[in-house]
């Protein structure tokens, strides 16, 4: 089997790295946009610009050119999408474009699209009826709690895929199920993609809390009232509420929320900090997706009658609308409520 990489940032280096350590190395492709990146790495062994002190498996293949990096693959293989979620859409239309038969596409983005409030997999379905040419390709999510830094380095991990197609889990599991990363199956994208994008911005929120010194009853608060925002929102959007409690819910709110290496969560100390949401971006270096889908979340949960207070909150300090102690200020306020 065959796997294509899609993207040479951290996470889609780390990835490279975890299924090259079990496949022939020969097998597993990395393709970056920038042929100075894949210049260096071939020269240095490592990704220096996002993935810095971790060597790459010896034989891994580095391409530069995106049609190369797409014929290599037989419908028996896997193709990983790598990108941020702002290139999701543009990513699989080059694919669907260049696509001579079905293909096996897992994408590793957590997020929503910012104008339409769209999961990745409604915006990979919208892309695919405008290039439908007669192929039936599957798809997925591949989610959880993760730093690439960690899984760069063969840490322990565990992720779930989420898929309609039970072939499509299984070949996921088989590019990267070894060593110490295990991957679990599910059906629930709805769910899986949800939970991935809501942590996110819950992950600024306690950052906050942290950056002010609010304490680690907050902290307990923000992420226990947050989960039930996340539940509610997937189960209302067709998921099942259950998923949240999961590696894609719990899991990687609690490692996003906590963890320094959270861009989300740095978000949230700077923004507590004072710094302006340009400033903290720019010295950011990555993208920080919770910052980029947060007004989505608030946009959806409203279409579907959800209320989420925390995420709301989120929504206004990012937009301007409130300082974090504002923010803070007008969470406390609320009215009694029966907790469920």
């Amino acid at each position: 089997m065959k796997v294509t990489l899609l993207g040479a940032g951290a996470w889609g280096t780390a990835m490279a790295a975890q299924a090259a350590r079990h496949l022939p190395s020969a097998d597993v492709c990395l393709w970056s946009r920038s042929p100075g990146q894949i210049a260096e790495i071939k020269k240095t062994g490592q990704n220096q610009a996002y993935l810095p002190g971790a060597t790459l498996p010896t034989g891994l293949e580095l391409e530069a050119h995106f049609e190369k990096a797409i014929a290599r693959l037989s419908s028996d293989d896997l193709l990983v999408i790598a990108t941020p979620m702002a290139g999701l859409s543009d990513t699989i239309s080059q694919i669907l474009e260049l696509a001579k038969h079905p293909l096996h596409i897992v994408w590793l983005c957590k997020g929503l699209e910012p104008d339409t409030a769209l999961l990745p997999h409604q915006v990979v379905e919208r892309q695919d009826r405008l290039h439908h040419h007669g192929l039936v390709h599957s798809y997925g999510a591949l989610s959880g709690p993760s730093f690439a830094k960690e899984v760069a380095q063969g840490m322990p991990c565990a992720l779930t895929v989420a898929s309609k197609s039970k072939t499509l889990c299984e070949i996921v599991q088989a590019a990267f199920h070894h060593g110490n990363m295990r991957i679990y199956a599910s059906d629930d994208l709805i769910g899986v993609e949800l939970g991935g994008a809501i942590k996110n911005v819950l992950a600024i929120a306690a950052g906050i809390g942290d950056g002010l010194d609010l304490g680690l009853n907050a902290r307990a608060a923000v992420l226990t009232r947050g989960l039930a925002e996340m539940m509610r929102l997937v189960k209302a959007a067709g998921g099942k509420s259950e998923t949240c409690m999961g590696l894609t819910g719990v899991g990687d709110l609690i490692l996003t929320a906590t963890g320094d290496l959270s861009r989300n969560r740095q978000v949230g100390l700077a923004l507590a900090a004072g710094k302006s949401l340009q400033e903290i971006l720019d010295n950011l270096g990555h993208v920080a997706e919770g910052v980029l889908c947060a007004a989505a979340v608030g946009n959806l949960a409203k279409r579907l009658g959800v209320e989420m207070p925390i995420t709301a909150s989120m929504g206004e300090v990012l937009a301007g609308k409130l300082t974090p102690l504002e923010a803070v200020t007008k969470l406390m306020g609320r009215d009694p409520k029966i907790e469920t």
